[in-house]
């Protein structure tokens, strides 16, 4: 269930999440299966094992190269998808339970068989409107139809405002990927715009799709 991956080569943008003004403490959620799972926190990249990034970017290379939910071309090199995954907040979905994320500092598991998901949350714009967060979101091969899209998409709910976020932007959700567009729409997403004839997907040759902008206010009742 992609939201848009922007541009990893982009300026840095000058916005100070403040990760300490909340704590984050790991969510414990129950699959469609009825099995425990357990959302994990990440405020830096040297909290995550090494062996987590790099089959999260394995991960997410190959959505890529399915060439359908993400518009790059080529996956990231798996020294720039660590720090841009994790260089903000990230979090992790592990099957089982777990008491926070220092218990799985050293751990290296087979995590095909552990890994649930993935997601990032950072600024979408610089400056002035970096208060407008955007996320990345990552469904493992291996966790398919056992509802993990939607607890994440209800976790960024929660934990992106105690970041200080106001507000929320998914810049580029293909309409073609269904999967994506139900979970935000069922959780009170607004569709805000669409980009038409924007992507030139592997599964549609000769065919340009739309795509749909997704919003979502934080603060729903504020004039500021």
């Amino acid at each position: 269930m992609p939201a848009m991956l922007d541009d990893p080569t982009s300026p840095p943008i000058l916005h100070k999440v403040d990760k300490a003004a909340h704590e984050f403490t790991p969510e414990h959620v129950t699959l469609k299966n009825g099995s425990a799972a357990t959302i994990l926190p990440f405020t830096s990249l040297d909290q995550v094992p090494p062996s987590l990034v790099a089959f999260l970017h394995a991960q997410l290379s190959a959505e890529i190269e399915g060439g359908d939910t993400y518009p790059m071309l080529d996956a990231l090199p798996l020294e720039s998808f660590g720090p841009y995954w994790f260089g903000v907040f990230g979090t992790v979905m592990l099957e089982g339970d777990f008491k926070s994320s220092e218990e799985v500092k050293n751990m290296d598991a087979d995590w095909s068989n552990v890994c649930l998901g993935s997601f990032y949350i950072k600024p979408n714009y610089p400056g002035r409107s970096s208060h407008v967060c955007n996320a990345g979101f990552l469904v493992t091969s291996a966790a398919r139809n056992k509802g993990v899209g939607k607890l994440l998409g209800k976790q960024y709910l929660r934990w992106a405002p105690k970041l200080g976020f106001t507000y929320s932007v998914f810049n580029l959700v293909y309409e073609t990927n269904v999967a994506s567009t139900k979970i935000w729409d069922s959780l009170g997403f607004e569709r805000i715009g669409r980009v038409k004839k924007c992507g030139k997907l592997k599964s549609y040759p000769g065919r340009k799709i739309d795509a749909i902008v997704y919003g979502y206010d934080f603060e729903p009742d504020s004039t500021e």
